[in-house]
């Protein structure tokens, strides 16, 4: 056989031919092709227990998913034309979809490019690679960014922990063209600037725009609260959209900086006041100090990074959830989010009832969202689908 074939086990082929596209070390049959002949990021062909062809990808056997199919076409493997192709491909649909050049352009698996991670801010795309095969083909890509849009820069947020995984290193780079301290994007007419360089993961947070859409609807002449506010994205659109007052919560300085000058820049710099802390803190205290808002938005980052936190991270979100419902005026519209995908949709909407009732508290679900659709779902793929959010009245009583 030759030596850039990987050989599955008996019966591991029934996902992939599915359409999943991860191998697992141990669907390998190592005893026809050993792991540790391969190099990380090495390109290969996986096939079955009998040789029948499934895919062509790439190889890293230091990591759990030891392999990624990127073609189905043997005639076209991965390469710099590939790459190329699904970039155009990603790009049709977001300009069909958005008419303003911001969004997540290249979201992995589900625009057929594991490993790759791109977002866009105009002409300023920030790329993110969580694997050592795309880690290979990095020259490639940057090539393939430049001949698809021409941007004024491309910067690598190569800092994210999950690529210790594949033992890969942690870098912020710049690319390619110059990349600005702060980057300017507009959601809803509301206009932000971020730091593309030191703020969290590729600067914005852009698979909740769908659902920020959304809220709007809810705000207006409204006292809302914005928990992890982050950069304002909810909390400074509310103001922008006509609530009341807003208090955004987070406990970073800069981000709390980002949201002061986001409110100046859209003119709501009176309506929207910043608090640091900790959520669990703050909640607690505005609680103690019975403070009351019409709308509360908890947009957490993700308490269930990896299954076996799960016990510890569901009760994580039903206390912030009964929390946020302990400060939520009669009538009030609770906004809650979840970004981990080992929490399921119905298991976010039990706790989030199991709060409701611990607070004495009857709920309507008004609406429920997902990730945008520059975040799309691959439908053979469940991990790719994580994002929930519910928009939740709480019913008044008498």
């Amino acid at each position: 056989m030759s030596s850039d074939a990987l050989r599955l086990k008996k019966g591991h082929e029934r996902r992939i031919r599915f359409g999943h596209c991860w191998i697992y070390s141990n669907e390998v049959d190592v005893q026809a092709t050993p792991l540790k002949s391969f190099e990380p990021g090495q390109p290969v062909e996986i096939v079955d227990h009998r040789n029948h062809w499934l895919g062509s990808g790439y190889v890293n056997p230091r990591s759990l998913i030891c392999a990624r199919i990127v073609s189905r076409d043997r005639e076209h493997p991965l390469s710099a034309s590939l790459l190329v192709h699904r970039l155009k491909i990603a790009l049709g649909l977001r300009r069909r979809l958005y008419a303003r050049p911001f969004y997540r352009l290249v979201f992995g698996e589900s625009d057929g490019l594991p490993g790759l991670v791109v977002d866009r801010y105009d002409r300023l795309l920030v790329v993110q690679i969580t694997t050592a095969g795309m880690e290979r083909m990095r020259r490639e890509v940057i090539a393939a960014l430049e001949k698809v849009l021409a941007p004024s820069g491309i910067l690598f947020r190569n800092d994210t922990p999950v690529r210790e995984l594949e033992g890969l290193p942690a870098y912020v780079e710049e690319a390619a063209g110059e990349v600005p301290i702060l980057a300017e994007l507009e959601e809803n007419g509301v206009r932000f600037q971020v730091s593309p360089v030191h703020g969290q993961k590729t600067g914005w947070f852009y698979d909740q725009a769908s659902n920020r859409t959304a809220m709007l609807k809810y705000v207006e002449g409204k006292r809302v609260l914005d928990c992890c506010a982050y950069l304002g994205a909810w909390g400074v659109q509310a103001a922008a959209h006509g609530a009341e007052a807003v208090l955004c919560v987070d406990p970073s300085k800069a981000a709390l900086e980002g949201v002061e000058r986001n409110a100046l820049l859209n003119g709501v710099e009176d309506r929207v006041a910043v608090r640091r802390g900790d959520a669990f803190d703050v909640l607690r205290a505005l609680r103690s100090e019975r403070e009351r808002f019409d709308v509360v938005m908890l947009d957490p980052p993700a308490f269930i990074k990896r299954k076996r936190d799960a016990k510890e991270g569901t009760a994580a979100y039903r206390r912030l959830n009964q929390m946020g419902l302990q400060v939520l005026s009669r009538d009030g519209v609770l906004i809650t989010s979840s970004c981990s995908y080992h929490l399921g949709r119905e298991q976010l909407l039990t706790l989030v009832q199991q709060s409701g009732r611990h607070t004495d508290r009857s709920l309507q679900l008004l609406e429920s969202g997902q990730q945008g659709p520059d975040h799309p779902i691959h439908p053979a793929i469940p991990e790719t689908a994580y994002l929930k959010t519910f928009f939740l009245r709480v019913v008044p009583t008498f």
